[in-house]
């Protein structure tokens, strides 16, 4: 293992969404803890931690991707979740899958919007209580 990448990686996720990270990691330490291993060091600790975008368009454009793949509620989840902790606003969420209907057709914008009422839902009943 790459010390350095994992723990670069590792140090990102905390930054995106430290909460979300753990359950991925707590269902796959057991079967694969290589492919846990793989999806820390190169998406976080090779890509997303480059300095040529910042953090705030990473996940914008991890969720447009996302949404464009379809069927990935839990990584949307998260990256939504991210994309807000990272300065995106709800606007910003909405209008971008929005936009991405015209790009990925309906089904797949509205799966991905159904996704971002949920992160915005959890977020909002964590705050009343």
């Amino acid at each position: 293992m790459n010390t350095d990448r994992f723990q670069a990686g590792l140090s990102l996720i905390e930054r995106i969404n430290s909460t979300g990270y753990e359950g991925f990691r707590e269902s796959l330490a057991d079967t694969s803890p290589e492919l846990v291993r793989f999806a820390i060091e190169f998406p976080y600790g090779d890509v997303l931690s480059r300095s040529e975008l910042d953090l705030k368009s990473r996940q914008i454009a991890t969720v447009a991707a996302l949404t464009a793949l379809g069927n990935t509620q839990p990584q949307l989840k998260f990256h939504i979740q991210g994309a807000l902790n990272v300065g995106c606003t709800r606007q910003e969420i909405v209008e971008l899958i929005t936009q991405m209907s015209a790009y990925v057709g309906f089904p797949k914008a509205i799966n991905a919007m159904v996704v971002a009422k949920e992160v915005f839902q959890e977020i909002d009943s964590k705050s009343s209580s």
